[in-house]
């Protein structure tokens, strides 16, 4: 076979997977367009009384959740520790939004640790419960290509209504289900203050929402991970101790 029918048949093959890709995207942003302003009501499990005080009202609306075979006060510390941008996936998401948008790249030092480098980034807590949950808000508008996080006092969060921006609250949360057992739970809300900052939020949670939700889903199963690893480490620790003493 000549090179070029073979180049040229390559290009057919892997323009299939990338047709497909493409027009699966355009489907997402279509049915995300069309739900905006509709947020799911929160079920029997995920509903969050805290959160509800926080932003009762919202126009978008993202729940995850696993269950992790560790206590809640374990798996909650695991949450705030997290490292995002250890993740190649979450850092080239981030790229990605850089490029689209035009931003000039972030090449400020940040902590490491989930709730130590959003702070940094300006978000504020608005509500915390020890061990068990907190709550991370600003207002923004996350359209901009170098997005600013305004952090407010919770009550100032609560009313604020200045024109043009979004507000957004999310959430780390750990639910006991046994001694030994937790379900861990993140939510993020959103809700713009008026109809400019609404348009202009449809069309960007419409088309680069789903790095945003990759980002929450991948933390997951790694977050599952390193909880259980620490649950375990002091068990371990136990059993050697014993084992010790057993042979003295």
């Amino acid at each position: 076979m000549p090179a070029n029918t073979r180049r040229r048949t390559a290009f057919k093959w892997a323009a299939w997977p990338l047709g497909i890709a493409a027009g699966g995207y355009v489907a997402y942003a279509g049915v995300t367009w069309f739900r905006y302003g509709r947020p799911t009501p929160a079920n029997a499990t995920d509903v969050d009384p805290l959160l509800d005080h926080v932003m009762p009202v919202y126009d978008i609306v993202e729940r995850h959740h696993i269950r992790v075979a560790a206590p809640a006060e374990v798996t909650f510390a695991a949450a705030c520790a997290m490292d995002l941008q250890q993740s190649a996936v979450v850092r080239t998401i981030f790229r990605a939004r850089e490029m689209i948008l035009g931003s000039t790249p972030d090449t400020t030092g940040h902590p490491r640790g989930l709730l130590a480098m959003t702070r940094s980034l300006g978000w504020g807590v608005l509500a915390e419960v020890s061990g068990r949950e907190v709550i991370m808000g600003a207002v923004t508008q996350p359209w901009e290509a170098n997005v600013v996080f305004r952090p407010l006092s919770p009550g100032a969060f609560r009313t604020f209504n200045e024109p043009g921006y979004v507000k957004i609250a999310w959430t780390l949360r750990a639910d006991t289900t046994t001694p030994t057992t937790s379900v861990f739970r993140s939510e993020t809300r959103a809700v713009a203050t008026d109809h400019i900052a609404r348009t202009k939020f449809r069309w960007y949670w419409s088309f680069l929402s789903p790095g945003i939700i990759i980002i929450r889903w991948m933390m997951l199963q790694p977050l599952k991970t390193e909880a259980e690893n620490r649950a375990l480490t002091p068990t371990l620790s136990r059993n050697r101790e014993v084992s010790t003493m057993v042979l003295l």
